[in-house]
């Protein structure tokens, strides 16, 4: 697929920005010594949604509006920070959401694609049976289906990596999770665009290992299973136009268990007194893998998101 290129990037940034600020990037001194290198931390858990997810929300549903101007309804299937981006940009844009989400899914995120006033309908036993039924009712009901990973939400959710690069100039390398992959597409675009050289590192969970298996066979390779903790990594069917941006641009992928991520959990909470969900903290979860490694270095690490239910949150960090 083609990235887009940087009209299109700070064009969508324009978009989003009117909805919401610009995120901050923060060096911790506590960080720093931990992994020993010099860490950059974008808090896209201090987005109005407490994810990355809502900036290609918002330019989805402006692109949508302008082109297919007599919708009247859109559905997408989520564990929770896709979801909550549909619903806030669409209602935002006067649309009727409608989000299908896996059996037993997290209950904060389930309440808050409510409260953005989603109508929530619970269907399979993961992400992938969600998104069949999906589409399924998209047909049937004539709504618009906003898939997981689209180009104009690479687009939006670029802007993160937009607003990372032009903050905090030679990065070595950015640390970045790996969902269905529209964050991590997003960083290697706008790294393209503005011609730097800094590696772009995706990460994902021992127990949703489908990029990580795609990334090494040259090819998208499915998995039977996707069992984390860390729901935003929870895939077990890469897209192919996916896996192609990242064979072309990143430089690996780190695989990291659950109990990393729960490690990682505890040391942002410890060292920054911010919150992350297991996603958000897996690209620490990386650097700690990758501390000799990336000793000395200048690192920016993505924490994607800080959506995690009060009670998982009190298990891993209490």
């Amino acid at each position: 697929m083609t990235l887009p290129d940087i009209d299109a990037l700070r064009a969508a940034a324009a978009i989003v920005h009117q909805a919401m600020p610009p995120t901050p990037q923060i060096r911790w001194p506590q960080v720093c010594a931990r992994t020993g290198a010099e860490v950059w931390i974008k808090h896209e858990n201090q987005t109005p949604l407490g994810a990355f997810k809502v900036r290609g929300g918002l330019v989805y549903m402006d692109h949508l509006r302008r082109r297919e101007p007599e919708v009247r309804g859109v559905i997408a299937a989520t564990r929770g920070n896709h979801g909550q981006s549909v619903a806030f940009a669409a209602v935002r844009a006067g649309l009727r959401a409608v989000i299908v989400v896996p059996r037993g899914n997290s209950r904060s995120k389930n309440a808050a694609m409510r409260s953005l006033g989603a109508e929530l309908v619970e269907h399979g036993g993961d992400f992938q049976e969600a998104y069949e039924f999906a589409v399924e009712m998209a047909e049937a009901q004539s709504l618009h289906l906003v898939r997981s990973f689209d180009s104009t939400l690479i687009a939006g959710v670029a802007s993160y990596a937009l607003e990372l690069f032009e903050a905090v100039a030679n990065l070595d390398a950015v640390y970045v999770p790996i969902g269905m992959g529209s964050g991590i597409c997003g960083a290697i675009a706008v790294r393209n665009a503005l011609g730097l050289k800094t590696e772009v590192i995706g990460v994902v969970a021992a127990g949703a290992p489908a990029y990580a298996l795609s990334f090494a066979a040259g090819r998208p390779v499915e998995t039977e299973a996707a069992d984390t903790i860390a729901d935003g990594l929870a895939c077990r069917t890469p897209d192919a136009g996916a896996v192609r941006a990242i064979l072309d641009g990143a430089a690996r992928i780190v695989t990291v268990s659950d109990d990393q991520i729960r490690t990682a959990m505890r040391a942002l909470f410890a060292d920054t007194r911010n919150i992350a969900e297991g996603a958000g903290a897996a690209a620490l979860a990386a650097l700690l893998e990758e501390r000799a490694r990336m000793e000395g270095r200048r690192v920016a690490l993505i924490l994607s998101g800080g959506n995690v239910d009060g009670e998982v949150f009190d298990r891993i960090v209490g």
